[in-house]
């Protein structure tokens, strides 16, 4: 087959499209013949050489996959050959063929083409499991989330609203903010213009968020710690700026608040089965129902992988870049 590899790291140069080894599926594993892949932040860095893939899992990026199932493994049960399929990865979605643990499929949802729901997987696992498995957001609370113009921010907006919270998003432009308000979110701040700490207390009459979703890291986690809601939690999946920032454990106290960090990718199988699992029971029947959607940007040709990397560098998208096989 044919895959993106990385002989050597660096930009966007250094994808490179080649043929590879076939993957076999081992047990609890089935095959899945990739129809698209999408874009993920995770994919850049492993490029640049600064985010190697787990133990075990194909040395070519792509953390998500859309096509059909190839072969099933030994022990599969419950698939079969030919259902349209998209997967949640520990690598290897850049790929014609890819082999994925039978617990992290998940099928196309009702209404949707089998390319656009790759642009499902990687979002919706990690936006329910962090805004709901562990910061347990409820109807009538206020979510901040930052980067709302992102696949993720999309996907966080939607949801929180499907459930019935307050949104707030920050995102860099007009532009991006109109999409966010289009998806649904309440409060819209422009983070090149305006201080999300004081916008968000303006508009909350002091109180703040009850959650933070965050991409960001260290460069915002003293204005977070400001702006969360008394028993607010702060939710970390992203180090754009940076890893390590002061956190002041005395407003942290005052309030009550959690802080919470999670990477999907090197999680367990287990642990990754079961977030599938929840994503398949409470988000797929709002996405069959037309009450939430994948926000898709654009999509290119899988061999044109490092242009679709310099289109998710330069921050200009809304929403996911998928690669087509």
């Amino acid at each position: 087959m044919h895959a993106i590899t990385i002989p050597t790291p660096g930009g966007p140069d250094a994808l490179l499209w080649a043929e590879v080894p076939d993957p076999e599926p081992g047990e609890g594993e089935v095959l899945v013949e990739v129809a698209a892949s999408a874009v993920n932040r995770a994919d850049i860095l492993q490029r640049q050489g600064h985010y190697a893939p787990p133990p075990g899992a194909s040395p070519y990026p792509g953390l998500e996959c859309s096509g059909r199932i190839a072969a099933l493994g030994p022990g599969v049960s419950g698939w079969a050959v030919g259902d349209e399929v998209c997967a949640l990865l520990s690598g290897g979605g850049y790929a014609e063929q890819v082999c994925v643990p039978a617990g992290q499929l998940l099928p196309v949802p009702d209404g949707l083409d089998v390319v656009t729901a790759a642009a499902l997987p990687e979002v919706t696992a990690t936006v329910w499991s962090n805004v709901f498995m562990i910061a347990h957001l409820r109807p009538g609370e206020t979510l901040l989330v930052h980067g709302g113009g992102s696949g993720i921010g999309t996907m966080a907006v939607q949801l929180a609203k499907a459930v019935g919270a307050r949104v707030a998003v920050t995102a860099g432009g007009k532009e991006k903010l109109e999409h966010c308000r289009e998806l649904g979110a309440d409060i819209l701040i422009d983070y090149r213009e305006q201080d999300f700490v004081e916008e968000l207390h303006k508009v909350t009459g002091g109180v703040g968020a009850d959650v933070i979703l965050d991409i960001i890291g260290a460069k915002y986690l003293p204005r977070n710690v400001d702006a969360l809601a008394v028993n607010g939690r702060l939710a970390i999946i992203g180090l754009q700026g940076g890893r390590k920032g002061e956190l002041d454990l005395g407003k942290l106290l005052a309030k009550r608040a959690a802080v919470t960090a999670t990477a999907l990718r090197s999680r367990p199988l287990a642990e990754k089965a079961a977030i599938v699992a929840a994503v398949r029971e409470h988000v797929w029947p709002l996405i069959s129902g037309g009450r939430v959607r994948p926000v898709v940007d654009r999509t290119l040709p899988m061999r044109d992988a490092a242009l679709a990397h310099r289109v998710v560098e330069e921050s200009g998208h809304v929403g996911k870049v998928l690669l087509t096989t």
